[in-house]
């Protein structure tokens, strides 16, 4: 009797146990679940790279760059049809590890060599300017009562490098599709207005080119706009204005950090006194991987160990890698909810470039030798 009962709960036991074999293609299980979301990312990614090629070569510059289009052509997707269980595994995987990696990689871009060209007043009064902004920004945003998160997202996005930024600090304070989609839409609309508006500004404020060039590194969000937007005003004010724009990006790092160190002593706090394990989270946790993975790829740059011809390809990897991650996010976004925030967000951002643009030009005028 008792064999007979005890040998069915051994094979049992047996069964339910994972052989090797099953064990070894859960990997190739995983990847199969994410390759439909990812390859309906990518189709959304290719499209927006062509329409941005034909932007270039109909009017000879991108007003709406592929990140933006990517954005704008996953929610038209969605809109006229919701992706199921079978696309969403792959889509959420590129909206989050994806844009991680991008984040990760974007450190090989940046040098400090940059920073110590500009002089020490010019690198404070950038750093000034940046954490003003970034203050006013947000301020400005619970003002016109954006949610907590998002008025982040605007404020990092207004006062550092756009959608980069946004892209960066998202996945740190769990931002959700809305929210990030709606600040970067907001934020390169903007962005485009900044770009158009800023040679004649420079002409009616009667700005140096080596001012100009200042006052679009500090107030354009990403690096091609700042070609853009300083062509028309001479090589001295292009050049002027990638170098401040770069310090710029540079604060990308350290902002990153503080938002992560700030988020978890909130967490900290709302913990309970009695549960010791949600008051302490792990250091993964507290420095998310791709933050160390930024800072690592930034310092092996500044020291030269990154070959110079691997500069170009890997910042190829990052906007592509980036403008998937935004298709997945269109792709995801819940259209009504943009509409309900949209006045919000772009009145809030414009206030905030418009602060931005103030601080710029006093930082150009208590450094006059700029």
């Amino acid at each position: 009797m008792y064999f007979c009962y005890a040998n069915p709960c051994r094979k049992l036991a047996f069964l339910q146990k994972p052989v090797a074999s099953e064990v070894s293609l859960r990997p190739l299980r995983s990847v199969l679940e994410w390759l439909p979301g990812v390859a309906l990312c990518a189709v959304v990614t290719a499209l927006a790279l062509e329409l941005q090629d034909i932007e270039e070569r109909v009017v000879g510059r991108p007003y709406l760059e592929a990140i933006v289009l990517a954005i704008l052509i996953g929610i038209a997707v969605r809109t006229l049809w919701s992706p199921g269980p079978r696309w969403t595994r792959g889509i959420d995987f590129s909206a989050k590890t994806l844009l991680e990696i991008a984040v990760a990689l974007l450190g090989a871009s940046i040098s400090v060599e940059a920073v110590l060209r500009g002089g020490a007043p010019l690198v404070l009064g950038i750093v000034g300017v940046v954490t003003a902004s970034l203050a006013a920004s947000y301020v400005v945003g619970r003002g016109f009562r954006l949610p907590h998160r998002l008025a982040i997202l605007v404020a990092c996005g207004n006062s550092i490098c756009g959608n980069s930024a946004i892209a960066a600090v998202a996945p740190i304070i769990g931002a959700d599709q809305d929210e990030i989609t709606s600040s970067i839409a907001f934020t390169a609309v903007l962005g485009i207005v900044v770009v158009l508006l800023l040679p004649p500004l420079a002409e009616l404020l009667k700005l140096t080119p080596r001012e100009s060039g200042v006052f679009a590194g500090l107030t354009v969000y990403a690096v091609p706009q700042v070609l853009a937007a300083t062509s028309p005003l001479g090589l001295l004010s292009t050049q002027i204005g990638t170098m401040v724009k770069l310090m710029r990006v540079l604060m990308l790092g350290p902002v990153m950090l503080l938002i992560a160190l700030s988020m978890n002593r909130s967490r900290r706090n709302a913990a309970t006194n009695t549960d010791r394990r949600q008051r302490d989270l792990p250091l993964a946790r507290l420095l998310p991987w791709f933050i160390v993975g930024f800072a690592i790829l930034m310092g092996a740059r500044s020291l030269g160990w990154i070959p110079s011809r691997a500069i170009g390809p890997i910042d190829q990897a990052v906007s592509f890698l980036t403008i998937i991650a935004m298709a997945a996010l269109g792709l995801g976004v819940d259209l009504k909810s943009l509409c309900r925030i949209g006045g919000r967000t772009t009145l809030a951002a414009s206030v905030a470039v418009l602060i931005l643009g103030c601080l710029s030009l006093g930082l150009i005028h208590l450094l006059p030798s700029v």
